[in-house]
């Protein structure tokens, strides 16, 4: 019986020393798993980090150029009897958020932003931005600019008649060569005096006039 018995213990010694030698050799197999998939991830974690710092570092460089993007216009102005000049050629009509290159200045059409400058008679008494300007233009507004060396009278003037005027805004504008420029979508009229006829027809031939590409489009409801 003693003999039996010391066999017995022996032999369960001997499955319990294998049962233990096969489990370290499971977690031995596990360390090692967990440690190549461990490798794997930080490896694709740093290759995604250069990834992103190198995208991030793109995206900086193509922000400090400060370039400006196409306006997508083709063309050039040609000059009426009644002195408007009209855009011949193509006038882009592409929403961008960055700011545009535009051929002529204050610019009469081309892509713009996807916000339109409220033009229900606003008058702004600082510079706008012309993306948003000519989204207003794009709904059939006249857009009233002025440089500083229009008369405060003649400035005062046509405040007041934009301010009575639906579809249309005015701002300063420095960088136009005339001291008062009146713009419409694809034509521009330069006057030096608020008191010239051809003010009052501008407005009334393209306050929502037939050269509206988005006639009846909304004037509020856009950016100050």
């Amino acid at each position: 019986m003693a003999t039996a018995k010391k066999s017995n213990n022996a032999a369960r010694k001997a499955r319990i020393e294998e049962m233990r030698r096969a489990e370290q050799a499971r977690d031995r197999r596990n360390r090692i798993l967990v440690i190549g998939a461990s490798v794997v991830v930080v490896a694709g974690l740093v290759v995604g980090g250069v990834v992103l710092v190198n995208s991030q570092s793109g995206k900086s460089d193509t922000a400090s150029d400060g370039k400006k993007g196409s306006s997508g216009d083709s063309g050039h102005f040609v000059t009426g009897s009644d002195g408007v000049r009209t855009w011949t050629g193509k006038l882009s009509r592409t929403h961008v958020t960055g700011t545009v290159d535009y051929p002529m200045h204050p610019p009469v059409g081309g892509n713009h932003n996807p916000v339109w400058l409220n033009c229900n008679g606003n008058v702004y008494t600082k510079a706008v931005k012309d993306e948003n300007a000519v989204h207003a233009l794009e709904h059939g507004a006249v857009w009233v600019t002025y440089t500083g060396k229009a008369k405060k009278s003649d400035v005062d003037t046509l405040a007041a008649k934009v301010k009575q005027t639906p579809y249309s805004l005015m701002s300063p504008y420095t960088n136009q060569t005339s001291p008062i420029e009146l713009s419409a979508w694809g034509h521009q009229l330069s006057v030096t005096s608020a008191d010239d006829p051809k003010v009052g027809k501008f407005f009334e031939t393209y306050v929502q006039g037939k050269q509206t590409p988005e006639p009846g489009a909304s004037c509020t409801g856009g950016t100050m």
